[in-house]
């Protein structure tokens, strides 16, 4: 579980869900349990705390 520092930061990434970037560049968050896609954000920049799908943190 990701915990808020107080700092302007988490420590670890939120559980149970992933980000992947969609062909038009925005990111979309999935939840790992059911696979269903469940947010998307516009302006390219990704979600904060949230594992990427490619980078290992979640199986």
């Amino acid at each position: 579980m990701a915990k808020n520092t107080g700092e302007n930061y988490r420590k670890g990434s939120v559980d149970d869900r992933t980000q992947t970037k969609t062909p038009g560049g925005d990111f979309v968050k999935r939840d790992t349990d059911t696979g269903r896609f469940m947010d998307q954000k516009k302006g390219g920049k990704p979600f904060k705390g949230v594992a990427k799908e490619k980078d290992g943190r979640r199986s």
